[in-house]
């Protein structure tokens, strides 16, 4: 689309969650639903229509590009979930997952392609698509990313380090699965695609080594979302970039560099002074504190309203674009849906 789209959407008001697992969590048969590409689809553009917005969004499970990374390479589906690297793919097991044939996709990713298609097919709505950045899916990879990447950052390499090594092999692997993930949903019908980078955050790079004077953030985040980033134009699709972590002035900033139609960032962020740090053109997206909803406790329904009001009117003054909507996913918890419910709705009725 047009980034005049974007804008326009900002312009008019537009109010909306990240909530397709919400309306996911209604159905009754929901391991069932995640496997049909219809029904995926019509859970899709259900979540779309219930909150009023040309935006169809994929669901938000970042597990799914290291599914397929481990799915080629024979690991056992019970033991994906804590499946770590812990040393280097060899060159023979890289060439075995990146050579895979586009047709050998999990059947996850496959209901997901066929959601999109669905909802490119049968509805006027925009589908946009999902998939992890690749900073955060190396970090699912290595049980310990933090060290490596920290002693990466005080100079040392892959060829005298081998944790090091490590990194950047898997983070090369992954970008690779990662662009094949987005021809693959490019082709379904996506015109759209949500990069989620949660774990390129100040939890994984410490300020004080960035403020040394340090490339790492550029050569271990930058560099490979670059590379998505340009190929997300070369495929049609409209960038929305997610990062939900505490961040830098910096980060921010080196996000705006990717030219994002969308930016969405974390409650931990004041989007109102985020907005000084960006290009107009790049509409800013969020950020209520929705992760809490499920608590009273941690956030009441009054505070919700309270916070939606601070943060349209900030934008207001800022006079940036934005979109209010939620920090992240808004995910379903058993026994709190309707709390999470009223708190969305009393969002985008603020």
């Amino acid at each position: 689309m047009d980034r005049k789209f974007y804008l326009e959407l900002a312009k008019s008001g537009l109010r909306m969650p990240i909530g397709t697992d919400l309306a996911l969590h209604q159905q009754p048969d929901v391991n069932a639903v995640l496997l049909d590409g219809r029904r995926l689809g019509e859970v899709m553009a259900q979540t779309a229509r219930t909150w009023n917005t040309p935006l169809c969004l994929a669901l938000m499970d970042l597990a799914l590009e290291k599914d397929l990374i481990l799915d080629r390479l024979g690991v056992p589906v019970t033991e994906r979930e804590q499946f770590h690297f812990a040393e280097a793919p060899t060159p023979e097991q890289v060439d075995t997952v990146t050579r895979g044939k586009m047709g050998s996709i999990t059947p996850r990713l496959r209901a997901n392609a066929g959601a999109l298609g669905y909802v490119a097919q049968n509805t006027s709505l925009l589908p946009v698509g999902m998939s992890i950045g690749p900073f955060s899916l190396m970090t699912k990879l290595l049980a310990d990313p933090i060290t490596p990447v920290y002693m990466a950052g005080a100079g040392s390499t892959a060829a005298d380090d081998p944790e090091v090594a490590l990194v950047e092999t898997v983070l090369e692997l992954g970008t690779r699965i990662i662009l094949e993930s987005l021809e693959v949903q490019a082709q379904a019908g996506a015109k759209g695609i949500v990069i989620a980078e949660p774990a390129a955050n100040c939890s994984y790079f410490s300020p004080k080594q960035l403020a040394t004077g340090t490339d790492i953030y550029e050569r271990y985040v930058m560099v490979f979302n670059r590379r998505v980033a340009r190929r997300c134009k070369e495929l049609g699709l409209d960038l929305i970039f997610h990062c939900c972590g505490e961040l830098t002035n910096d980060m921010v900033k080196l996000f705006g560099t990717l030219d994002p139609m969308i930016l969405t960032l974390g409650s931990s962020r004041k989007l109102w002074e985020d907005a000084a740090l960006l290009p107009k053109e790049i509409v800013l997206f969020g950020n209520l504190p929705t992760k809490r909803f499920y608590s009273d406790e941690l956030v009441t329904l009054d505070g919700v309203r309270q916070q939606s009001r601070e943060i349209m009117q900030q934008m207001k003054l800022a006079g940036h674009p934005h979109i209010l909507g939620s920090e992240c996913d808004v995910l379903s918890v058993p026994g709190s849906e309707q709390t999470i419910l009223a708190k969305v709705r009393a969002m985008v009725e603020a």
